[in-house]
């Protein structure tokens, strides 16, 4: 049996001559798990905020998308971008063509992007299950082009979901100069009219300037007739996202780049990522200061056993054992309140997840979801571990080894 650890163990549980000790050993416990519950609840509302914006831009983005590293388009039948499009885990492949255009309606104005797409588009992502109106998705009938723009945009332009007349796009002519005599020239003018229906991703890059429309329209608007500036692509269920991922990226060399979702929003999540960092880092400042409680009960415990010491060292104990009976007792008091504080934090999130007891707002439908979201990931939780463990550790190896010296 390792004698230090026993002697630490019977410390811990039994009755000390200061009633105070116990207290104060008590406390120091709680301290580390309350931070502990602490660090577990808030990454993980950072998580579930982070889950839940990744769903969001699910619903229109696609699973991956191929980008050239070097200019806005490529020929849409460039060899590379066939032999990625004829994978065998492809399910649905689909060049767009997106640049920005001035829209005008009724005399107000806005800059807006225009995301041109395939038929298919509906099948490479979930753009008819994020759709408000009475219409329903559709690019173009006949010599008729219909532009499906994000809600919010729909509200700046006062289009509403089923407009009324013609939506004007202006594009810079890309050929040729500007006759200054006649401005307007130097413009590619078009007209989309409405299919009935706005969507909403709930994020402000969609919603607020994004207008969805027929491959054929945004390809004549922008002059790249036979061009795309992306290949987008969705895979069969049961696919290895990542092998398949890092076959594409070999095919594309250095001439394009492979995507996946989080990349394509990689600003996004980058600052999502700081965010959770920072937060981590508070709460592990707030830790350090709950282990100084470990510090107090160990400093008036080696106070209330020194006549145990000097019976230890007759008996033949090492100081180099004295010191890891008391160390023992401070990294104990660690691992009990990490524990307990993880367990409390766990248990918390779940009756969040099954009930939602802390709401966004007073009242529903204030915000996109009722409750805060709340998303374990056990990586994060044998990160908080480990932390707390080093952090007890380390805090109360000094004050034993100074303590014992004297």
């Amino acid at each position: 049996m390792n004698f230090p650890f026993f002697v630490a163990r019977r410390y811990l549980f039994s009755k000390k001559k200061t009633h105070a000790i116990n207290v104060i050993s008590l406390i120091s416990v709680i301290g580390v798990a309350v931070a502990t519950m602490a660090l577990v609840i808030v990454l993980s509302v950072f998580n579930g905020f982070h889950d839940l914006v990744a769903s969001f831009f699910t619903n229109f983005d696609p699973q991956l998308k191929v980008v050239p590293v070097e200019g806005k388009t490529v020929p849409a039948d460039d060899p590379i971008l066939t032999k990625i499009s004829h994978f065998p885990e492809v399910d649905v492949a689909t060049g767009t063509v997106e640049d920005m255009a001035l829209a005008i309606y009724n005399g107000k104005q806005a800059m807006v992007t225009i995301k041109g797409v395939d038929d298919n588009f509906p099948q490479l992502t979930h753009i008819t299950e994020i759709l408000y109106g009475d219409g329903q998705f559709q690019l173009h009938t006949a010599n008729l082009q219909y532009g499906t723009p994000g809600i919010r945009l729909a509200q700046t332009l006062g289009l509403g979901a089923n407009w009324k007349g013609y939506l004007k796009i202006y594009a810079p002519q890309r050929e040729g100069q500007l006759d200054m005599t006649d401005p307007q020239s130097g413009f590619v003018v078009d007209s989309l009219i409405s299919p009935g229906v706005v969507f909403s991703v709930n994020q402000g890059k969609y919603d607020k300037s994004y207008i969805v429309t027929s491959l054929g329209f945004a390809q004549n608007l922008f002059n790249q007739q036979g061009m795309v500036s992306a290949l987008e692509l969705r895979l069969k269920p049961g696919s290895n996202f990542e092998s398949v991922k890092a076959r594409m990226q070999q095919v594309a060399g250095k001439k394009y780049q492979v995507l996946d979702r989080f990349e394509q929003q990689r600003d996004t999540f980058k600052i999502m990522k700081v965010e959770k960092l920072m937060a981590y880092i508070f709460l592990t400042f707030i830790l350090i200061v709950a282990c100084f409680n470990i510090i107090g009960s160990l400093s008036m415990l080696i106070i209330d056993k020194k006549d145990d010491v000097v019976t230890l060292r007759n008996l033949g104990a090492s100081d180099k054992q004295i010191r890891r009976i008391f160390l023992f007792e401070g990294r104990l008091i660690s691992v009990f309140g990490a524990i307990f504080g993880i367990l409390l934090g766990l248990l918390l999130c779940w009756l969040q997840q099954q009930y939602g007891f802390v709401k966004m707002g007073s009242s529903d439908g204030t915000f996109v979801v009722n409750a805060y979201p709340v998303s374990v990931h056990y990586s994060d939780v044998l990160l908080i571990f480990l932390t707390v463990i080093a952090t007890g550790w380390l805090a109360v190896w000094y004050p034993v080894r100074k303590s014992l010296e004297k």
